[in-house]
């Protein structure tokens, strides 16, 4: 066990880090075959630094494979995982054939970049089943007859095909867990598609307001009920972020550093507010580049917004909903849970997952006379062009005509502006 936290409003050092990682992790998986699973582009976190002190402290090991825990996002190309690990492709050549890089003691192992494959069941190994019952426990009082009666839990085979895996990403609040991190890297990191979908959906049955931000919740206990079947022995290293930077480390079993992890996200993640907003400019950041992702900036607004207010998602560089998923969303476009529901006939044919997501983009909302009312007002000012956004169901807002810079320091108009959103949790006290 080894952790390293920051006071609060500072952030770590490199060679505080450095430390902390090589002492926790050195001698300790001499001759065997590791692998790591890591984030992708989509979440803040110093990989290109990060990966040269990993391949340091693990040199002696007889192999490591580098697996980016992608869940359903699509898988990256060279130049991305180049860029994701600040390596070039001569690098990769290098790393391929066990010569290490420039700067890095010792010998190093033969490493592997690999993309997680969730549709491609050549790649997954299944862990047994979960049958109605034990789903029903898991679900607990969100249990509804939409969820299966039966869910194959299925895992990446790299992750028996390994002695250790060693997990190494971010905690950040989540709209589907609760909190990131964790387990999570595993389903449905890497996991098929039956436990990805089972569990967003059981995520949409609770509601983004009553689950993220929250640690216990009945989606990570489904999630830790998947992991405890995994026989391979899992060490992970937790990271919390601020900003760019590192405010603590925590690296030890899968559950406790985890846990350790969540108490200082909590503290650097969530903003609590006094009073509800009527009007939220979400301002996306780039390494959002579809909506499938970007839709965190209202994921972690909503609880903030008052009844009938707006959330404007305010992304000029996205052009995509889903490369993945695109023909299903526009296929029911986004609604709130209960008009899925009261129409489960017109859209039960739809992957779990993506009506998940179709949900917690659209926010709360209720049926009224058979009429669909959300809670809030949703407009996305994108590339993504006025007709798209109709059939979509979201109001659409030209980006042009957004000036961010009008929207600073009105919060006592009832106006918030965030910056960068997508990973700093909004809540009212």
């Amino acid at each position: 066990w080894a952790e390293a936290a920051a006071p609060d409003g500072q952030t770590l050092r490199e060679e505080e880090i450095c430390p902390v990682l090589l002492s926790a992790l050195e001698g300790r998986f001499s001759r065997q075959r590791v692998l790591v699973l890591i984030p992708d582009h989509t979440r803040t976190f110093p990989l290109p630094f990060l990966f040269r002190v990993l391949l340091e402290a693990l040199r002696d090991a007889r192999a490591l494979d580098f697996l980016v825990a992608l869940g359903t996002h699509p898988p990256l190309s060279d130049d991305q995982f180049h860029a994701l690990l600040g390596i070039t492709r001569q690098e990769q050549a290098f790393l391929e054939g066990g010569r290490g890089l420039t700067g890095i003691p010792g010998s190093c192992p033969p490493v592997r970049l690999l993309n997680h494959a969730w549709d491609d069941p050549s790649s997954l190994v299944s862990l047994g089943r979960w049958e109605r019952d034990e789903i029903r426990a898991l679900a607990g009082p969100f249990w509804h007859p939409s969820l299966p009666d039966r869910v194959e839990v299925c895992l990446n085979r790299a992750a028996l095909q390994c002695d250790h895996i060693l997990i190494v990403g971010p905690t950040f609040p989540h709209e589907v867990v609760g909190f990131s991190g964790g387990a999570k890297y595993l389903f449905p990191g890497i996991s098929g598609p039956e436990v990805i979908h089972t569990t967003h959906w059981l995520g949409a049955l609770i509601g983004v307001v009553n689950i993220i931000g929250i640690p216990d919740t009945p989606v990570r206990r489904m999630i830790h009920a998947a992991a405890r079947r995994l026989p391979t022995p899992v060490t992970l290293v937790a990271a919390v972020m601020d900003g760019c930077d590192l405010a603590g480390l925590f690296i030890g079993d899968l559950y406790t550093a985890w846990e350790r992890s969540v108490a200082l996200s909590a503290k650097r993640h969530i903003r609590w507010h006094e009073r509800p907003f009527r009007k939220v400019l979400s301002h996306v950041p780039p390494m959002y580049d579809e909506l499938w992702t970007a839709a965190k900036a209202m994921y972690k607004v909503e609880p903030v917004v008052e009844d009938d207010g707006e959330v404007i998602i305010y992304a000029p560089h996205l052009a995509t909903v889903s490369r993945v998923h695109g023909r299903y969303i526009y296929e029911v476009g986004y609604h709130t849970l209960p008009y899925f529901l009261a129409h489960w006939d017109r859209f039960s044919h739809i992957p779990l997952g993506v009506l998940a997501h179709s949900t917690h983009l659209r926010g709360m909302g209720r049926m009224e006379n058979g009429v669909e009312k959300p809670r809030v007002r949703v407009v996305l000012a994108s590339q993504i062009p006025p007709d798209d956004c109709r059939q979509l169901n979201l109001e659409y807002m030209d980006p042009a005509s957004v000036r961010p810079e009008e929207w600073e320091g009105r919060e006592a108009e009832g106006i918030l502006y965030v910056p960068r959103a997508g990973e700093i949790l909004h809540r009212l006290k």
